[in-house]
């Protein structure tokens, strides 16, 4: 066999046609599966199913860096680490292809049936919730399949040469081992067919993403759903907010939270879809009667408004992974009380509709507090990342053990006879809220102009109630603040501070809350395991 040289060595040895070839099935299989899966369950969506796989079976360490590192965004950071692996695999399994057609084949076959596997290990997926996965499997492996034969046949096909040396152009005609028979030749119709499937596969593959995701975003029947329901008027009222509730500092977060601006928190990476119609909560375990209720039943009782702020257990230090809201809901005693605990319960395992488990004392859920079973936020229907149709919201504990969303289970239960999700991974099992308190003004490294500055912020301490804020200014003295009116014992309180004829130059300031118990707010540092990172939130300025 002779030897080649110039432009045709060079492309008889590169691989990035095979890399693309196997990316770009890739993208269509999921693209096609996402796309068919609007019509299904949202996690039969396989690369959604295998998002909330990772995130289930990923150690609670690691859990707890990506919340405490990315917020809210954790969620999106996830889809692009999985997108980065993705496609690194898939390439990998073009470029087997370049000498092993069959090879690539089966890895695709593999990587088809671990998605598929993790569609169904889901307890919200049934049998027919395999079908989009199995949809966009055919279609990428029928693509993979003729991007390869394609993508030989252009390595094949050089530039052709002159007739003068006809044994290597009859040489370059012969298949190549592992290079599928039949594969098409002539150097401009290969490469352009090779072009041709691989751009319209891509095209195709963008745009099954896109509509699946923006059907998924809509989720129409349930959005719809949701726009219909219609809240009763509260037996009970919320009552008014103080005209002093909120201080006159612009940039202090709002003492009620915008629905929109909320922070979310779950395990959910599909946003649960539960129509009001099909949604039921049921009481069962250590109790004397087993009890359901439907959301019509819910909405016939006479539900109660109540202010309360809800704390994510992963809030760093001067963190905003918390937020106050006006919630409309049934109190769980009233449940409670219909079930009748046995004597022996001390816990009630609360499920979502997706599988996740919180554990909460019964002691919190049967006492006076405003726990409920709450159907609206701030006026309105809870939205559908916030639990829609109904959650649970507990006063004074950290949201992991008291906030779940699109609940439908309550196991009345034992502390040593049953665990949940978090505690699982090492968190605490009751989670009371601790006091803290954050700066909003000055955010650090800001700077202000000399003269009298003024700094705002909240505190907060759950079912407590906050009775004094402190600042210190460059590590001086302790300093009261002064005080919004308290809104309720279970929300965040609002606080303001005059720093009087700041001189020019670097400052730093530091905040402390005292609960109405008396407990000072601690400043040892630690982080968030076992039950909220604890702290004094400090900002540095600069006065010009």
């Amino acid at each position: 066999m002779r030897k080649t040289s110039g432009p045709r060595a060079q492309q008889a040895g590169g691989p990035l046609r095979f890399a693309l070839s196997g990316v770009i099935a890739a993208a269509l299989f999921l693209g096609l599966a996402h796309l068919a899966s609007t019509l299904f369950a949202p996690t039969s969506s396989p690369l959604q199913a295998l998002g909330t796989t990772v995130i289930r079976l990923t150690p609670g360490p690691i859990q707890e860096f990506a919340i405490s590192a990315f917020g809210s965004y954790d969620k999106p950071v996830l889809y692009v680490c999985m997108g980065i692996v993705g496609a690194a695999l898939a390439g990998a399994l073009g470029v087997l292809g370049r000498r092993r057609v069959r090879a690539a084949i089966i890895g695709f076959c593999v990587v088809a049936v671990v998605l598929g596997s993790a569609v169904a290990i889901l307890p919200e997926t049934s049998l027919e919730d395999l079908i989009p996965t199995a949809i966009g499997f055919v279609a990428g492996v029928i693509v993979l399949r003729m991007l390869l034969r394609s993508a030989h046949a252009s390595r094949s096909a050089g530039p052709q040469e002159p007739s003068a040396e006809p044994a290597m152009h009859d040489e370059a005609q012969r298949q190549r081992p592992g290079e599928p028979a039949g594969a098409p030749s002539g150097a401009g119709g290969s490469r352009r067919t090779f072009l041709l499937l691989a751009g319209g596969a891509s095209v195709l593959a963008a745009a099954s993403f896109a509509v699946g995701q923006t059907l998924v975003s809509s989720s129409q029947r349930v959005v719809q759903a949701m726009r219909d329901l219609v809240l009763p008027a509260p037996a009970v009222e919320a009552a008014a907010v103080p005209s002093g509730a909120s201080v006159d500092v612009s940039g202090v977060e709002p003492l009620i939270t915008p629905n929109d601006q909320f922070y979310r928190i779950d395990t959910a990476l599909a946003v649960p879809e539960v129509l009001p119609e099909e949604w039921s909560l049921r009481i069962h375990g250590m109790v004397e009667e087993e009890v359901t209720i439907t959301m019509d039943e819910l909405l016939g009782e006479p539900l109660e408004e109540h202010y309360v702020t809800l704390t994510c257990v992963s809030n760093p230090v001067g963190g905003d992974l918390l937020g106050n809201a006006m919630w409309l809901g049934y109190p769980v005693r009233e449940l409670l009380k219909r079930a009748r605990p046995t004597s022996r319960a001390d816990m009630v395992l609360s499920r979502s509709v997706d599988g996740f488990t919180a554990s909460t004392p019964l002691e919190v859920l049967t006492d006076d507090r405003a726990s409920m079973l709450a159907v609206g936020m701030n006026g309105e229907p809870l939205p559908l990342n916030h639990g829609f149709p109904a959650r649970l919201v507990v006063p004074g504990l950290y949201g992991f053990v008291s906030a779940t969303k699109w609940v439908t289970e309550l196991e009345v239960t034992r502390f040593d006879e049953a665990t949940a999700y978090w505690t699982d991974r090492g968190w605490d099992e009751k989670a009371p809220i601790l006091v803290a308190s954050r700066i909003d003004v000055p955010r650090s490294f800001a700077s202000v102009s000399a003269g009298d500055v003024t700094l705002g912020g909240s505190a907060w301490a759950q079912h407590e109630g906050i009775s004094a804020v402190q600042i210190s200014i460059d590590d001086g003295d302790w300093e009261d603040a002064e005080l919004a009116e308290e809104l309720h014992v279970d929300t965040w309180r609002q606080w303001r501070f005059t720093y009087a004829d700041a001189e020019p130059g670097r400052h730093t300031a530091t905040v402390r809350a005292v609960d109405k118990s008396g407990e000072v707010q601690t400043g040892e540092r630690r982080d968030s395991v076992p039950n909220s990172a604890t702290g004094h939130h400090r900002v540095d300025f600069t006065v010009e």
